[in-house]
């Protein structure tokens, strides 16, 4: 059954086998409506029906609220079974039934990897913030006063902190000041990668072993470092959501892109078997894998322009994405509205990822 505003009707989907009764418009200003409901053909003799639609044998009462906003599905289970399978907002957590599926009043989260304002990382900051977040905002050395800087346009001011994600010791460090400070933690976001220049230019097979286990360490160990620490604050929450940043590197070859390809590849294992280890204590484990953008990262890649024109060419949406576009699908899986989906790598690249040349 869908339910419209103004003038909305009532359509009851009837499976096979069955007999659709009576249905009726539903008006906004009516508090309730009558529906019929859908009964075996055997059980209801052909002239029957014309006595229940007109109301003298039971039907299925559906209360519907005199106003509603957003078209909803509603599933009438048939003569026999049980009503426990059907759609109801009872089966919605409390605040989703008065609140948008993706607000995060009242949640604590960790961003990392934030550079400059073109970080991916920094986009999905400002959304969760701006959705009513209270942030914890980590840098890596140099980047210092690109992050301070970035923290007061945000609203409460975050909290800021030092992390090197190759160092066990920062990463315990920013977790107890977040466990002091917020008692515990509802998401992170893991947006850390990094890969030496020449590792990146030179041919795939020239890849030194040291440029190697840094790219390893720093792009898809420190997802598992970083959920380790986050998990007894955000079991302390009832549950968590953790994201990492990915790209279509890690499953096609692309110029330049070499050993941090290989590290997408298995930044994107760890999203799986982090999803099967820590879902049983309601934490889940997503990435997104972005279109390119132009980010400091992307400065790095040799090339990078064209790959720019060659998306924008090809992407069924014959365009590129932005950073709020990506921002906008992590908040999706950082909030209640993706909480039925862990171990996911998330395409956002204007459909690029689904074609063949």
């Amino acid at each position: 059954m869908r339910i419209a505003t103004a003038s909305a009707t009532v359509v009851v989907i009837v499976p096979r086998g069955m007999r659709r009764v009576a249905s009726h418009p539903v008006r906004d200003r009516d508090s309730a409506a009558s529906v019929g409901r859908a009964v075996p053909a055997a059980a209801v003799p052909s002239d029957s029906v014309r006595a229940i639609a007109q109301g003298r044998a039971a039907a299925v009462r559906v209360k519907v609220r005199a106003r509603v906003r957003d078209p909803a599905a509603v599933l009438v289970p048939a003569v026999g079974e049980s009503a426990a399978g059907s759609w109801s907002s009872s089966s919605l957590p409390p605040s989703s039934r008065t609140t948008p599926m993706a607000d995060f009043t009242g949640k604590i989260g960790l961003v990392v990897g934030v550079a400059n304002k073109r970080s991916i990382a920094w986009a999905i900051a400002q959304v969760t913030a701006l959705r009513g977040a209270r942030l914890v905002l980590t840098y890596q050395g140099r980047f210092e006063e690109h992050v301070n800087d970035l923290s007061q346009g945000l609203d409460p001011a975050p909290l800021v902190l030092p992390c090197d994600v190759t160092s066990d010791s920062d990463i315990e460090a920013v977790f107890a000041r977040i466990d002091r400070d917020f008692g515990g933690l509802d998401f992170v976001v893991h947006g850390a990668a990094f890969a030496k220049r020449e590792d990146l230019t030179a041919p795939f097979s020239q890849t030194s072993r040291d440029g190697f286990a840094m790219a390893m360490d720093i792009s898809a160990y420190s997802l598992i470092a970083l959920t380790r620490g986050a998990l007894p604050l955000m079991e302390k929450r009832g549950g968590g959501s953790i994201l990492t940043l990915s790209y279509l590197g890690s499953e096609r070859v692309f110029p330049n892109y070499n050993v941090m390809g290989v590290a997408k590849a298995a930044l994107e294992a760890n999203v799986r078997y982090l999803a099967a280890d820590v879902g049983q204590k309601n934490v889940r484990v997503n990435a997104v894998s972005a279109g390119p953008i132009k980010t400091l990262a992307a400065a790095g890649i040799s090339g990078f322009s064209n790959i720019l024109n060659i998306y924008k060419d090809r992407a069924p949406l014959r365009r590129n994405v932005d950073t709020s576009e990506v921002a906008e699908a992590a908040a999706f899986l950082l909030s209640d509205a993706g909480r039925g989906v862990t171990g996911e790598v998330l395409m956002v690249d204007a459909g690029f990822h689904v074609t063949g040349m």
